[in-house]
């Protein structure tokens, strides 16, 4: 006797039975040739449901793609470049945020959503403000009941004594940071089941090669005939945004039965390196040259925004729950975000064949 509201579909041998987001594939009893028996396979459909901002971005772009690709209903919103890809959405405006978590109702929401680059902050203060600490706060009290990730940064802290576990106290330089800092905060007063995944730099398929401090790099790696300056001061982590992106799913997934997946969370690349140190595995990677690069050893006045010194993130709160995840090594990532940008494509041939 099936239940009521079943929706069965009939295919040569199988009953295809589709009942509350689970699907059972029973073999027809009858088919020659096999044998008989109780048969049942546990197969995902993209009933769970996530929503992505800043689903235009960097990371956004691949958090969407990570889901989508594994079993989930994904729904990605940005503002200036979402259509017609993505869906339009202001999240500075309320009542389009209420609307959007409404009308979708997700299980999951990832913030990527963010302005991320520190000297535009410093100087467009205020919209900067708006979007990365108000709007947080928006998202988090319309969120009620829905588990919310909130990508922070390794610039809350102040770079003087790394690493940095969770529970350091954080220290900004920069207004960038004091906006992440206390977009953390508003998210985790509003809802306080939300998830924070502070981040350091961040590098993967870009659509433009300054969409990522890294990848802005390879301009200075292709010009080969002349010399150029490089930052030689400053130690940092690139983190691969694919690997983020595993983390979000796997944080995700993992809550759908344990509540107890809350709070500050680390994730980050394994290996240092300086802007300079970064430009030269970006050329040994294509076997470029990088004798004209020329490390620069101290950082000139009147640069920009303040960025801590070495913000190591210490990350064993998630290797001791089990989602940690590897880093794809930084020559092996940064090859396959930059091949397309190539000035002769030919070189492809060469080093993947």
């Amino acid at each position: 006797m099936l239940p009521e509201k079943i929706i069965c579909i009939f295919f040569p041998y199988k009953l295809v039975v589709v009942l509350d987001r689970v699907v059972w594939l029973y073999l027809w009893e009858t088919m020659p040739g096999y044998e008989y028996g109780d048969y049942e396979e546990n197969v995902d459909i993209p009933y769970r449901r996530v929503l992505v901002t800043g689903a235009t971005g960097l990371l956004g772009r691949a958090v969407y793609k990570e889901f989508q690709n594994n079993a989930w209903h994904a729904l990605g919103c940005g503002y200036r470049r979402a259509q017609p890809r993505f869906l339009r959405c202001n999240l500075t405006d309320e009542d389009a945020v209420r609307a959007v978590i409404q009308d979708f109702q997700p299980h999951v929401i990832v913030h990527c959503a963010a302005e991320r680059r520190p000297d535009v902050v410093e100087h467009h203060t205020e919209a900067a403000l708006n979007l990365n600490v108000h709007a947080s706060g928006t998202l988090a009290k319309e969120a009620a009941g829905i588990f919310l990730i909130y990508i922070s940064t390794d610039y809350v802290f102040d770079g003087r004594n790394p690493p940095y576990g969770e529970n350091d106290a954080p220290n900004p330089l920069n207004v960038y940071g004091k906006s992440k800092l206390e977009g953390e905060r508003e998210v985790l007063r509003h809802s306080p089941g939300a998830a924070v995944l502070r981040v350091p730099i961040l590098y993967g398929e870009v659509e433009r090669v300054d969409e990522s401090a890294v990848t802005v790099l390879w301009d200075k790696v292709q010009e080969g005939a002349e010399s150029c300056s490089v930052e030689h001061c400053q130690q940092r982590f690139p983190t691969y945004v694919n690997d983020v992106a595993r983390v979000c799913r796997q944080m995700a997934e993992r809550r759908l039965q344990d509540p107890s997946i809350q709070g500050i969370f680390h994730y980050s690349g394994k290996e240092q390196m300086t802007k300079y140190e970064m430009a030269c595995a970006i050329a040994d990677a294509f076997n470029l040259p990088s004798s004209h690069l020329i490390p620069m050893t101290e950082q000139p006045a009147g640069t920009g925004a303040q960025r801590p010194q070495n913000a190591q993130l210490e990350c064993s709160r998630l290797a001791l729950l089990g989602l940690g995840v590897e880093p794809i090594p930084f020559k092996t990532a940064v090859r396959d975000s930059l091949w397309p940008f190539l000035y002769d494509k030919r070189w492809r041939q060469t080093v993947f064949h």
